[in-house]
């Protein structure tokens, strides 16, 4: 009987020992990400807005010594955007109008990042209500995330193969609905990148930019209205002015929280031009836009959109601009 119960406290043992914990998983996770000197990774990312779901092909790249490049294609209409990290700042690159906006920022570090491999690492690491299970062929995370400019994301599904390659990400709004999901379809811990790889100029010279590169809007037959307006809030003027090319449209919105939306049809610009700002790149269904503490801007269909508020929450900011997807009719 004696010898039935030492075999039997050796199994349980050896079992015990050979189990892979939830600590092991983001131990040997760490390791993974924090060896790689770099890696190249391709995937899809959706984004759900109401009924209207947005999708994008993502390239991700990254170097140690703080370079990203995070080349972003919408594929309904073959629009391609970049964020991009090196020495010399933070740059949204808009090929097609030849222009680019600067940030003095601390991006990718001030937030989650879907598509980031050190920032869901950070979110497996630091989530005060991390959960973790064994799942088909893999493991499985839930954990907070840190989405200071939409409150309204609270939480996200990690999902990892047996190697432990990241696979699926769906980020959850405050109703248990995924906002966001993004699958990964192939991770290279050892790509080669050339010098210039991460450089401004280098990387807008492998785009050609005419006059067909995007279909310019010329002209607003008539304004684009949001269909959400904070309660107390009614639209009290509303002005069209001719620009050099194309038209402006100036909304004036009057009440318990006031604030004001310019529409204006986007030009391509003879020459590249990088245009000095404050703020964050945001991710705003179909574009990158332009988020600071009181206002959003951000270009979409021909059309370049601009709201700003003393009053107004960026969550709210958002909430307008998303509600703002009617194509304009075009002249």
């Amino acid at each position: 009987m004696k010898k039935v119960f030492i075999l039997l406290s050796m199994v349980l043992i050896l079992c015990g020992c050979g189990k892979y914990s939830e600590n092991d998983v983001i131990k040997d996770l760490e390791k993974k990400i924090d060896k790689a000197s770099a890696y190249r990774l391709s995937g899809n990312l959706e984004i759900v807005n109401n009924e209207d779901v947005y999708n994008y092909e993502v390239d991700v790249s990254y170097k140690k010594g703080d370079f990203y490049k995070v080349c972003l294609t919408n594929i309904a209409n073959s629009h391609t955007q970049i964020i991009l990290k090196n020495e010399e700042g933070v740059y949204v690159l808009t090929p097609s109008l030849n222009k680019s906006f600067k940030f003095q920022s601390d991006w990718p570090y001030s937030n989650s990042q879907i598509y980031l491999l050190g920032a869901l690492l950070n979110d497996i690491k630091n989530s005060e209500n991390r959960n973790f299970k064994e799942i088909d062929d893999g493991y499985a995370f839930s954990t907070n995330v840190n989405y200071p400019n939409n409150k309204k994301l609270v939480s996200q599904t990690i999902e990892l193969d047996s190697k432990l390659n990241i696979k699926t990400v769906k980020v959850y709004d405050e109703n248990n609905i995924v906002y966001m999901s993004m699958k990964f379809n192939d991770i290279d811990y050892s790509p080669t990148f050339k010098d210039d790889y991460f450089e401004l100029d280098a990387i807008m010279s492998t785009y050609t930019v005419s006059s067909d590169a995007t279909e310019e809007v010329m002209g607003l037959d008539e304004a684009i209205y949001p269909l959400v307006i904070p309660e107390g809030t009614k639209l009290i003027s509303e002005e069209k002015v001719k620009k050099d090319v194309g038209e402006r449209v100036i909304m004036t919105f009057d009440g318990d929280k006031p604030f004001l939306l310019v529409e204006e049809t986007a030009t391509t610009l003879e020459e590249f031009t990088v245009i000095p700002t404050y703020g964050e790149p945001y991710q705003l269904m179909d574009t990158l836009g332009v988020m600071t503490s009181n206002s959003l801007s951000w270009t979409s269909n021909g059309i370049e959109y601009y709201i700003v508020s003393d009053v107004l929450e960026q969550d709210e900011l958002i909430e307008i601009a998303q509600s703002i997807n009617v194509l304009p009719t075009m002249k």
